[in-house]
């Protein structure tokens, strides 16, 4: 049996677990959560809440993930993978090639306040825009043509932005994806406990809500920062309104 392989490309606080846990419901689909983590808390010594413990549960070698996981056996016709953009560093991208790419983006006037709860002094790395901006033109350049998705779109109208995703990726939409049971899922990482509170209290994607707190000022440099990567690739997004 030939495997589909979907990577989504995120950064953190985008709405990716939800996403994963869509996918799981379809019944054609195995998902994997945030496999190269490991690998990126070893190669970059990021502060990242439990990663000792990350790094001990997990293999910390992207090229024995790339091989065993991304590549490896499936025993269904879709494996999802979750992935955080910036967990690429220092791995070879020529996986890609034998992959399906999908990028998630979230608008970094929302996600920094979000992130900056998990990271005290998060980075332009740490939202992975550059390297989700890096890739789409990679991407491009390998023939693809990476759906894109924003976390605002996708909450706006998720049946709508999702049928356009799998019409994108050529499989059948699935009315399942819409719903899921509270709780932690078999697949969750066991970082969970540290970040995904919010998508365990879930039963399916929360409506779309605008921050009405206002944008932490110590934060307005990465948000110039992130800015410019964010605008290109918003441009090309799934939209809730067609």
């Amino acid at each position: 049996m030939s495997t589909m392989r979907i990577n989504v490309w995120s950064g953190p606080r985008n709405v990716s677990t939800a996403l994963m846990y869509a996918f799981a419901q379809r019944s054609d689909t195995r998902v994997v959560d945030e496999p190269l983590y490991g690998h990126y808390l070893r190669v970059s010594g990021a502060p990242h809440p439990g990663a000792a413990e990350v790094m001990a549960h997990m293999c910390t070698d992207a090229e024995t993930v790339i091989r065993e996981v991304i590549l490896g056996p499936c025993d269904r016709p879709i494996l999802f993978l979750k992935q955080m953009a910036h967990h690429l560093q220092g791995v070879d991208r020529g996986f890609l090639a034998q992959t399906v790419n999908v990028l998630l983006i979230r608008d970094p006037v929302e996600m920094l306040p979000s992130l900056a709860e998990n990271l005290a002094e998060p980075t332009l790395r740490d939202t992975g825009l550059a390297i989700q901006s890096e890739l789409y033109h990679e991407l491009r350049a390998l023939g693809q043509d990476p759906p894109v998705l924003d976390a605002r779109q996708l909450l706006l109208d998720p049946r709508r932005v999702l049928s356009v995703l799998c019409q994108r990726l050529g499989i059948p939409f699935e009315e399942a994806m819409l719903t899921w049971p509270a709780g932690p899922r078999p697949e969750d990482g066991i970082w969970a406990q540290y970040w995904y509170h919010n998508v365990h209290r879930s039963t399916g994607f929360l409506p779309y809500r605008a921050k009405k707190t206002p944008f932490p000022e110590r934060l307005r440099p990465l948000l110039e920062e992130c800015r410019p990567h964010y605008d290109m690739l918003a441009a090309v997004a799934i939209r809730a309104d067609g």
